[in-house]
């Protein structure tokens, strides 16, 4: 396995954001938590279940068009067990999105029957989007809003502020900034985070970042590997001679034919990011 310095990224507004969680809890009903269905556990910040106490909460597993779908499924009935609901989704394409209006109502039943019997039918539901950076807040905010609200961009740590997004219904949603929390107990988590860009490539090795995906990916998808860059694995392999046999495939070398694996580490978290390594979940329930 290729070693990879500790992954720390906190950057000063997210103790910020933190404060403007909890303090922003009065004003809306309900939760929903954005994770990322390739990495759900790692994705998922502990910190957010003592901030939003006993708020009702929907989590999104976004970005399952990258994920394994048998994995997607496992994660979905693991959620229901633990009595939070939750929906895989892809909010690019806006795949799965047609569940959460009559999610967020079934969620909220006995509060809108609550609002009808005092003569407040049709009433307002508020509810805080919140996920760590990179996550895909933005991107649902806009998919269900039908235009451009909320700010989205390809990196990390974009929303700094949070912002009202009324949907054409009569649900409102407060887009919150991604927040991460201040050290990462396990490793792993860090590097999968780093993997997936929710931790910005500048504070990371990437050579050493794509060296540990591709350890990942020797275990758990070698076939995708494969057939992507027409290598062989061969047994004893590690990450940093597959990113060399990435290389060589790909053609990448500089000056005096040495294999320029930079560039080949580039490649390789770019085509796993945008999902043409294939349909990858690197973590499944406990």
């Amino acid at each position: 396995m290729t070693e990879i310095p500790s992954i720390q990224w906190f950057p000063g507004h997210m103790t910020k954001t933190k404060r403007m969680i909890k303090a922003s809890l009065p004003l809306v009903d309900a939760v929903v938590e954005i994770i990322d269905a390739r990495i759900p556990e790692s994705s998922k910040n502990p910190d957010l279940q003592t901030l939003i106490g006993g708020k009702p909460r929907i989590v999104i597993l976004n970005k399952c068009d990258t994920a394994d779908d048998k994995a997607t499924s496992k994660w979905l009935s693991w959620y229901q067990k633990q009595g939070i609901t939750a929906i895989a989704a892809d909010c690019r394409s806006g795949k799965g999105l047609n569940k959460f209006a009559p999610t967020v109502r079934k969620v909220l039943a006995d509060l809108i029957k609550k609002y009808e019997d005092k003569g407040m039918k049709g009433r307002v539901l508020h509810l805080m989007v919140v996920g760590i950076p990179n996550v895909g807040k933005s991107s649902f905010i806009n998919r269900l809003a039908g235009q451009k609200k909320a700010k989205v961009e390809d990196r990390p740590g974009v929303t700094r502020t949070k912002q009202w997004v009324k949907l054409e219904n009569d649900i409102e949603l407060l887009d919150m900034p991604g927040v991460l929390w201040p050290k990462f107990e396990d490793m792993a988590v860090g590097e999968k985070l780093a993997f997936t860009g929710a931790v910005k490539d500048d504070v990371v090795d990437v050579e050493a970042l794509a060296c540990r995906l591709l350890d990942y990916l020797s275990d758990l998808y070698s076939k995708e590997l494969t057939a992507r860059y027409k290598i062989e694995i061969s047994e004893g392999d590690d990450g940093y001679e597959l990113l060399q046999k990435v290389g060589i495939a790909r053609g990448m070398r500089i000056a005096g034919g040495e294999i320029n694996t930079e560039r080949a580490a580039i490649t390789v978290l770019d085509e796993y990011r945008s999902g043409k390594l294939g349909r990858i979940t690197l973590e499944l329930p406990q």
